[in-house]
């Protein structure tokens, strides 16, 4: 049988790479005549620059700039010429990351963590580059992409001749009750009430009211919307890491899909990795499986995001705990469940 691993990271226990790894091992401990080919994938957020580094080649580019407390962080952006054209891929989460922001700390950073450093990174992408694109998700901010706006114009960035994209991993807009403070707000610490000024900045910013509404302005803390004030394209992450990684390939040589996330809910249905992976399994007629830390989409919602079935590392673990405190095991363990549920 062959089996095509294409999961993205676990939310700060596993890259994409460590998280394929580890399913591969699990699987082909229980079936070890299968062919498992592993293409670890991102939709925008963590693991952006790596896998399409590893996709496409080229060559990453480190760069200090801002992070989102205002301290100092190394970056990373990547740089590909490809026929004759040079382009860059930016990971915004490298930059204002919440994992950047110590856990005691975002409750106070909320309101004031910055995308100055988003900008930075653009700022350098953008020289020399014809196209510069911005992987959206998994960041620690709200402002809006100010910092971001700010760092451009104070860097005196001249984008006309630049093409921008936005590489989103969420569909929200900017503002209401599924914009970028109600939704993700209390994700990155804020209180109620935190969220509440949030969204009234949010909606006070003049430049970002005419694209407000458009489907990804609300990625990234309405990062998505400030790109999207300059002109940016915004794409699917995932169908954008897809399309350049050769995923359709892959998925037309498998007879099962695997893939995964941190945590496999409603939100995995609005435009993130796994809703991507499935639809390209279901335009082949094959399964798509999930492994997840943690499940809680009902199988209905998932079988018409085109999963078939869903398994939680957690519960296969015996305790959210446990499956935090040994990530790799758990996963393995859970894997070696699933290879013996579904392997023929």
């Amino acid at each position: 049988m062959r089996v095509l691993i294409a999961p993205d990271c676990f939310g700060g226990t596993l890259t994409a790479r460590e998280a394929a790894d580890a399913i591969a091992t699990g699987w082909r401990a229980a079936k070890p005549g299968d062919t498992v080919v592993e293409r670890p994938l991102a939709d925008g957020g963590p693991g952006f620059v790596d896998v399409l580094h590893a996709g496409l080649g080229g060559e990453v580019r480190h760069v200090t700039v801002t992070g989102p407390l205002g301290d100092p962080v190394e970056a990373r952006w990547l740089s590909v010429c490809t026929g004759g054209r040079r382009f860059a891929y930016v990971e915004s989460a490298e930059a204002c990351g919440l994992h950047l922001i110590p856990a005691e700390a975002r409750a106070r950073a909320c309101e004031t963590a910055t995308t100055r450093g988003v900008g930075e990174l653009v700022a350098a992408a953008a020289a020399g580059s014809e196209v510069v694109t911005v992987g959206l998700g998994g960041s620690g901010t709200t402002d809006g992409g100010a910092g971001l706006l700010a760092a451009l114009a104070e860097a005196g960035t001249d984008l006309a001749g630049v093409s921008l994209v936005a590489a989103s991993d969420v569909e929200n807009p900017l503002l209401g009750p599924h914009g970028a403070a109600r939704t993700f707000g209390p994700q990155k610490g804020a209180s109620p009430q935190a969220v509440e000024r949030l969204e009234a900045r949010l909606a006070a910013m003049d430049v970002l009211r005419p694209v407000a509404g458009v489907p990804g302005a609300g990625a990234a803390g309405g990062l998505g919307a400030a790109l999207l004030s300059l002109g940016a394209e915004v794409r699917s992450g995932a169908g954008l890491v897809r399309e350049l990684t050769g995923l359709d390939a892959a998925l037309d040589a498998a007879d099962v899909v695997i893939t995964g996330e941190g945590s496999f809910d409603w939100q995995s249905l609005r435009g993130k990795l796994i809703t991507a992976v499935a639809a390209g399994a279901a335009e082949r007629g094959i399964p798509c499986v999930a492994i997840a830390g943690q499940v809680s989409v009902g199988r209905r919602e998932m079988g018409a995001a085109g999963v078939q079935e869903a398994y939680s590392v957690s519960e296969h673990a015996g305790s959210v705990q446990t499956s935090l405190a040994h990530p790799r095991d758990s996963l393995v363990a859970t894997a070696r469940h699933v290879a013996g549920q579904w392997s023929r």
